[in-house]
């Protein structure tokens, strides 16, 4: 009885739809689907992440919920989506970069990876890694310039150090204004920290998402699937569908998400102050990181470095678990042969 049970149970395999690489996407058709998703993805989260920028500028520890009432109270509720078009300005060209680059770097990675005789599943942990540092390094390029003119705006009206010049009235004004007073390097304040924390951020969470996967269609997605005998011998292949390969995407997008935003938050604070206090000190110079770190220590001690955590825990983990789901999606849809996936 236990020996047939343990072969019927070895008997089993969990049949996982194919990974898309790049050479079988629609470029344009995968690039206008992403765009347009990922605008609606960032509309949704965009609130939370401006709550968790207004913390980490703060003098003192306030709760996010105190946060998004006061703004709400003091300004309506359409300040939580101030510097949004700008933001979404941005979020567009530096998407598509991100996308092209993940997907290149992960399938020329993966493939050498695997003909370097490296085990299948630790092949395309490296190549997840690898290609979330590429993608999120290209990004930024992007990214940084777009980062400081909507992170301006988001903290405007706030008690913080920002200069008392910084009074924007849309995004290209506040453009105008950073290029006038610290030229184009002011656009890209707080590059290099923006690089130490989203490139190893990005990689961690490739790499945590690929293992997570992996650990959850193994044990709670054997039991969520649906069960479908087929052939002889009585081999069993269990086809998940459509809803279940959601799930555990989502489910394994969280855990990297949650694990990414707990490494790098210090680094995401720095980044934060860096790109919206000017130093006063030192007349139209912006602060270095450590007199960001010492005013962050004198305020709160080091814990001051983990403010807005909460609100940081919770756009990555939604983000993550929305922009993995959305992802998967918009890459099934731009598959060039839909019945090589099934």
């Amino acid at each position: 009885m236990d020996l047939s049970a343990e072969e019927e149970e070895s008997a089993q395999e969990i049949h996982i739809p194919a990974d898309i690489n790049w050479e079988m996407l629609d470029k344009s058709k995968f690039f206008f689907l992403g765009a347009a998703l990922f605008s609606g993805v960032s509309a949704t989260l965009y609130p939370v992440v401006l709550v968790k920028t207004r913390q980490q500028v703060a003098q003192s520890q306030v709760s996010g919920i105190r946060t998004a009432f006061s703004i709400v109270k003091h300004d309506g509720f359409r300040a939580l989506y101030r510097g949004f078009g700008t933001s979404l300005m941005g979020t567009i060209p530096a998407r598509a970069l991100y996308m092209a680059a993940l997907e290149v770097t992960k399938s020329n990675v993966g493939s050498a990876t695997v003909n370097l005789g490296i085990p299948e599943p630790t092949a395309a942990a490296i190549a997840n890694a690898v290609a979330g540092l590429t993608a999120a390094m290209a990004a930024q390029l992007v990214w940084t310039p777009i980062d400081v003119v909507s992170q301006r705006l988001m903290v405007q009206g706030t008690n913080s150090n920002c200069s008392s010049h910084c009074r924007y009235e849309n995004g290209i004004d506040a453009f105008r204004k950073i290029v006038h007073r610290d030229g184009p390097k002011g656009l890209y304040r707080g590059f290099g920290i923006s690089i130490l924390t989203y490139a190893p951020s990005n990689a961690v969470w490739w790499a945590s998402y690929s293992i997570a996967q992996r650990l959850v269609w193994g044990g709670v997605g054997c039991y969520l699937s649906k069960k479908d005998e087929e052939g002889n011998n009585n081999f069993v292949t269990i086809r998940p569908d459509s809803k279940t390969v959601m799930a555990v995407q989502g489910v394994s997008a969280a855990m990297a998400g949650g694990i990414s935003a707990l490494i790098t938050m210090p680094f995401d604070t720095i980044k934060t102050r860096l790109q919206v206090l000017d130093g006063e000190e030192n007349g139209r110079r912006g602060p270095t990181i450590g007199q960001t770190v010492r005013n962050l220590v004198k305020e709160g001690g080091w814990l001051a470095c983990y403010r807005g955590l909460g609100p940081r825990w919770a756009s990555m983990s939604m983000s993550a678990t929305t922009m993995i789901t959305t992802y998967e999606f918009v890459k099934r849809l731009s598959a060039k042969n839909q019945e090589s996936l099934m």
